[in-house]
């Protein structure tokens, strides 16, 4: 079988294409998803455990 990947005509991108997960995330991102996902809690357990 061929390996076909090494052919310009192949490639969609010019650049190397990176997944999410490979990708490197700084510490200031971190912890703005970290106070998102805080919020998210309080907001879909905390609240509704105020106003029973």
């Amino acid at each position: 079988m061929a390996d076909h990947h090494d052919h310009d005509h192949f490639k969609e991108f010019d650049y190397e294409r990176v997944t999410s997960p490979m990708q490197d995330v700084t510490s200031g991102q971190a912890i703005t998803g970290a106070i998102i996902a805080l919020v998210g809690v309080v907001v879909a357990f905390g609240l509704p455990l105020l106003l029973i």
